[in-house]
Formats: structure tokens, C-alpha cells, sequence
């Protein structure tokens, strides 16, 4: 089968590689219809090579038909048309059934001192072949695939494997009160999504920052108000202007969608890129170790929200040396909540809301649609932020 490969640094390639087969009673194979372009790939893509290596196969964010299921999958069958989330679960153990997948007993990569596997994210999560493929292999599909009906295009469905999910949780996790006020950080894929589900919720106002052009206009046409970091000639300034807003406070809770790719800190960057290209058996100790990230959206984050306010965190940070200002945490009695998405645990609250009225527009979310030969100009485009390019949607 045909699939996207991890080579190196900003190097990605569509090759040919072995078909996935049944390998435990719980597998399921799917055949895929529709993969995004996530921007937790371009972490790999740029910042997380040392976790990487040549031939992974990248991808989280998949939908498509049941090919095959093994003995131990009851209620799947081939033809069942499902959304697979992006970590791998059982759905039993204590933590599952908690409501936190994403930290499963079962699948734990213990070996790496890290919680459930990932499709396509580096040996830190398993180094599980990815979604940006022609065929996966679903471990855990006794309870991981999500199935959907027939005959709504994909894109109702799709995002349901980690945009949706994602941005709900990291809504959830924000806190803010019916009426209140909250702050998003980067206007990419989460964040726009983390708009309109915080104006679903009841969000009384959404602060929407960005400098990209084309995403800010997409916020203000769904009446986000909107901050573009190009106008402002410091952090200050920014907050400041958004201060004046919220009764000189700030807002009641910030969301944080941007991580560790955020512009700022020239030093974490140098190391960033220094740990890309130095020796493997060096760069990946180097990077568990010592490896440091561009704070700047945390920092602003911190700054941002009102005293006793929360910060919500849903951009990936992969440093295990940052310096936190915890002086100023503690000052402001700021509550922090982050981690990665717990899909199922919000599925069932998102569906509902993925009808034809479509109050989150999913159905036009996307702003491109690729074949799949065509990822390595997807990542730079997206990577660049080019073209206005949103979200990316491939096609087998």
C-alpha cells in the first residue's frame, strides 16, 4: 500500500510499504477514506525529529470502511463505516473507565515512561504505524473505532478523531462560565474549533489571536473578536488591549492552542534545531533530557488571564526543562489543566452536534482536499502557512 513516511527533518514521502495484517484478536484493518494533515504532524514534521525514525509512517486523524476484523472485535463487521480515534485504548481498565483513554492501563508505553500509544506519533507513543496511508491496523478495536451512518460526506464525521475531541476537551478544561470570557491562543485547526465550541457552550465573548491573516477573518465571521499579533508591538500591548475588554481583569480562562512551535525565544529554538541534526544516539537522549520549548503562547497565557483564572492547554509542549514562571502561577492562583484528548469520553456530547443544521461547520471546516500522493506539498504548504491553509483533509 501507498503511504506517507517520516525521512527527516521536513522531509516527509509518499512510499510504498507492507499491507497491515491481523496480529491480535482485538485487531481491526480499515480501509481509509479520509486522513488529515494535523498541526501536531508538523511537530514531527519540524521540532520532534529526535523522536523520530526514517520510515514511520505519520498520521492520526483517520475514517473508513472495516475490511477486516479479528475474533476478539464483537460488535464491528466488515463494511461498518467508523472514525478511529487517535490514541489506542482498551476501554476496561481503571482509567478507561474513569473517562482517560489517553492514560490506558493496558496499552501504556511503559517503556518510555509515557501513557496510551498514538497512531503515528514517535517512539515516545509506540511507534505505531500512522493514518496517512491506503490501510490501518486498529489495535483495541473491540473499542476504539467510533461507527458513524452512511451517506454524509466524511468531513461530518472526520474531525471526530481528534479536532473535535480535542477542542471540546480543551474547552471542558477551561472552565468558563456561562457568560464569562475566554482568551485562544493560535487559530489553527483546535483553536478555531475551540472558538465555535466555547460560543456553543455559552461562552458569553471569545478572544480569538492569531497573525495569520486568513484564519483571523475566518474567526470574525463567526463573531469571534479577534487579535492579530502583527498589530501589537509586544506581549504587553496585547494584553493589555484585551484587559480593557474584561473590566481590566482578563479573560476567565485561556486556551493555549498553539505549543511549542509558538514565534519567540531565539535560544529554545537554537536548541530545538540543534537536537534535529545532531547524531540519533545523541539527539533522542539529548532531547528526554535536557529539551527546552518556545513558551511564548504559555507565557502569554499566564500573563492573560484574570487572577483565579484557568489556563487550558492543548498545543503540544515536548520539553522536559522548562523554566515556569510558578511565582506568578502562584500569585495569580491560576489552575492549569492539559493533556491529550480523551476522544471517547467526549464523542458521545459531540455527536449530537454533527447534523445536517451542522452548528459547529464541520461540513466546510476544511480548507483543502488532497489525494494522498500529494502530503509532501500538503505538510510544507500547511508548515509555511500558505494558501490559507486551515485544515487538510487527504484522500487515499
Amino acid at each position: 500500500m501507498k503511504a506517507v513516511t517520516w525521512q527527516g527533518k521536513r522531509d516527509v514521502r509518499v512510499e510504498e510499504v507492507p499491507d497491515p495484517k491481523i496480529e491480535e484478536p482485538t485487531d481491526a484493518i480499515i480501509r481509509i477514506t479520509s486522513s488529515g494533515l494535523c498541526g501536531s504532524d508538523l511537530h514531527l514534521y519540524e521540532v520532534l525529529t529526535p523522536f523520530m525514525t526514517p520510515g514511520d509512517i505519520l498520521g492520526h486523524e483517520p475514517m473508513g470502511i472495516v475490511e477486516e476484523v479479528g475474533a476478539g472485535v464483537p460488535d464491528l463487521a466488515v463494511g461498518d463505516r467508523v472514525v478511529v480515534p487517535f490514541q489506542i485504548a482498551c476501554g476496561t481498565c481503571w482509567m478507561c473507565l474513569t473517562g482517560l483513554p489517553t492514560q490506558c492501563e493496558t496499552t501504556q508505553v511503559r517503556s518510555q515512561g509515557m501513557g496510551a500509544p498514538l497512531f503515528g506519533y514517535t517512539r515516545l507513543y509506540g511507534a505505531v504505524p500512522g493514518a496517512q496511508a491506503e490501510y490501518l491496523r486498529v489495535p483495541q478495536a473491540q473499542f476504539g473505532p467510533i461507527k458513524v451512518p452512511e451517506g454524509p460526506p466524511d468531513d461530518r464525521f472526520v474531525y471526530l478523531s481528534d479536532v473535535l475531541p480535542t477542542a471540546w476537551q480543551a474547552v471542558a478544561y477551561a472552565d468558563v462560565p456561562q457568560g464569562g470570557s475566554v482568551a485562544v491562543l493560535g487559530l489553527g485547526p483546535i483553536g478555531d474549533m475551540a472558538c465555535r465550541i466555547a460560543q456553543l457552550r455559552g461562552a458569553g465573548r471569545v478572544f480569538g489571536v492569531d497573525l495569520v491573516p486568513e484564519r483571523l477573518s475566518r474567526m470574525r465571521a463567526r463573531g469571534v473578536e479577534t487579535y492579530d499579533l502583527r498589530s501589537f508591538d509586544s506581549e504587553k500591548e496585547l494584553v493589555e488591549a484585551i484587559r480593557d475588554e474584561t473590566d481590566g481583569r482578563g479573560p476567565d480562562a485561556v486556551i493555549d492552542a498553539v505549543g511549542t512551535e509558538a514565534h519567540g525565544s531565539a535560544i529554545a529554538k537554537l536548541v530545538q534545531n540543534a537536537a534535529a541534526v545532531m547524531p540519533r544516539k545523541l539527539s533522542g537522549p539529548m532531547a528526554e533530557r535536557f529539551s527546552v520549548d518556545r513558551l511564548a503562547a504559555l507565557y502569554t497565557a499566564i500573563e492573560l488571564v484574570r487572577r483565579g483564572g484557568t489556563i487550558s492547554l492543548s498545543g503540544v509542549y515536548g520539553g522536559m526543562a522548562d523554566p515556569l514562571p510558578l511565582l506568578t502561577m502562584f500569585d495569580k492562583q491560576i489552575q492549569l489543566r492539559m493533556g491529550q484528548a480523551n476522544v471517547r469520553r467526549w464523542a458521545d456530547d459531540i455527536i449530537p452536534y454533527l447534523t445536517d443544521e451542522d452548528p459547529l461547520g464541520v461540513d466546510d471546516f476544511a480548507t483543502h482536499r488532497v489525494p494522498l500522493s500529494e502530503a509532501p506539498q500538503a505538510y510544507e504548504m500547511f508548515q509555511r502557512k500558505q494558501d490559507s491553509a486551515v485544515k487538510v483533509l487527504m484522500q487515499p
